[in-house]
């Protein structure tokens, strides 16, 4: 088998098409094609053609890895869960994974004290409710520990202060909006104390 065309994609800035005995065959990003040295008239095997093949697979997840952690920080078990869910192959996502940690675009300390970060600024969360949520993604009990011992950010009070004054108005009753906050993890004395003083 010879290629015998390399020529960029159309729709995709920055990958090339190649082509192998007339017909197309994979693409590769600009880097990956420079680090094989693939040239038009090289002969190539069948288990090479497969080889070019899983490159071309593992070049095309990992540029989607990027474009996922560009939009937001992810943790890692979300890039491993969204890897399950388009079918990535297993060799491929911890290539993708290794390849995000060593160029510092995952991270999941750095992922954990931004989703505390935002939580406690925009979102009035309780400490339970954040320490559930960071477990969910995947983030360890050592991360978190550290991470919610180390937030200057984080003042459960003030969250269930606001949460109180931004949600009063949608309960009929006190013990439903009770209720409530107690589903959103906060602890059901320091509501008590929260509404006693706001009624004060």
């Amino acid at each position: 088998m010879k290629i015998t065309k390399v020529a960029p994609a159309v729709k995709t800035a920055g990958r090339y098409n190649v082509f192998v005995d007339e017909k197309y065959s994979f693409s590769l990003d600009e880097t990956q094609l420079f680090k094989l040295g693939l040239r038009k008239d090289d002969e190539i095997s069948e288990e090479r053609l497969n080889e070019l093949k899983t490159e071309s697979d593992f070049g095309k997840n990992y540029i989607r890895a990027v474009d996922l952690v560009s939009r937001r920080l992810r943790s890692e078990k979300e890039i491993r869960d969204y890897a399950w869910r388009k079918n990535w192959t297993k060799e491929n996502v911890e290539k993708v994974i290794a390849r995000l940690r060593e160029r510092g675009f995952l991270d999941d300390a750095k992922f954990a004290e931004s989703f505390v970060r935002s939580r406690a600024n925009l979102h009035n969360y309780s400490k339970r409710k954040m320490i559930l949520e960071l477990r969910k993604k995947g983030i360890s009990s050592e991360i978190i520990e550290r991470i919610m011992a180390d937030s200057e950010d984080f003042d459960e009070t003030a969250a269930l202060k606001k949460l109180i004054a931004k949600k009063r108005g949608n309960y009929e009753t006190e013990q439903k909006l009770i209720a409530y906050l107690a589903r959103q993890g906060f602890n059901y004395d320091d509501i008590k104390s929260a509404l006693s003083l706001r009624d004060a």
